[in-house]
């Protein structure tokens, strides 16, 4: 079993500004994680691909990369 990043790290709200976090749920190629590689909990993986996906549009993380 896998462990939840943000329990161990006491992060209780996922925000779009801390990209260095949202970095590790990203494949090389810019894509999302699933919950299985990652290891979240699906309500974790909303809040995180909610905040990917502003972070996107924010222009503070890539929407693709090789």
């Amino acid at each position: 079993m896998k462990k939840n990043y943000f329990k161990e790290n006491k992060i209780e709200h996922i925000d779009y500004k801390d990209v260095e976090t949202l970095k590790k749920f990203l494949t090389p190629h810019a894509r999302i994680q699933s919950r299985k590689r990652s290891g979240v909990p699906s309500i974790n993986q909303r809040e995180l691909a909610e905040a990917i996906k502003r972070a996107r549009f924010m222009g503070l993380l890539p929407y693709v990369s090789r």
